[in-house]
């Protein structure tokens, strides 16, 4: 019987001369047999450091070139990553008045009937433009006034008063 030499660990063993024919006997055992199908290699966490073996499937997927050891660093890299105007909801920041005015301490009060539900509190922009979120611009009103602002000058002229 010939002596052949193992491809990964490069111990000889023995080998039937019909399977050398076949092309078998490349791998002294099942051990090394396995391991000669990983053709990945070992890359460290991003976030945690750990290392973990990756195919040559998983590595070319990878759109950062960051790797990681579970879906967890993953998600902690991700929500540190994609925030404000990275984030993919990203609308330009139209519609953050609400919690700009939330935020400042002011009472949640209708400015012209004092209502405090805060169900129907909505955010008005004094000079109506949606895109000028400064907290001197910004008031809260109930649906009704809101609607009477728009709609009506004499209301509207009432709130610049109250404003001033």
């Amino acid at each position: 019987m010939p002596l052949v030499s193992c491809k990964i660990c490069n111990s000889n063993f023995y080998i039937k001369p019909s399977h050398l024919k076949l092309g078998w006997g490349k791998y002294c055992s099942r051990a090394c047999q396995i391991k000669s199908q990983f053709n990945g290699k070992f890359v460290k966490c991003f976030i945690c450091g750990k290392e973990k073996y990756l195919s040559l499937a998983h590595l070319h997927r990878s759109k950062s070139g960051k790797y990681f050891c579970s879906k967890k660093c993953q998600t902690l890299w991700r929500n540190s990553e994609f925030i404000g105007e990275k984030h993919g909801g990203w609308r330009s920041g139209i519609r953050v008045y609400r919690n700009i005015l939330t935020r400042s301490g002011r009472n949640p009060t209708c400015r012209l009937c004092n209502i405090k539900d805060k169900r129907i509190l909505i955010v008005h922009h004094i000079d109506h433009n949606r895109n000028n979120n400064e907290l001197e611009n910004l008031t809260w009103l109930c649906f009704n006034c809101h609607f009477l602002v728009h709609h009506y000058n004499e209301i509207e002229a009432q709130l610049q008063r109250l404003d001033n």
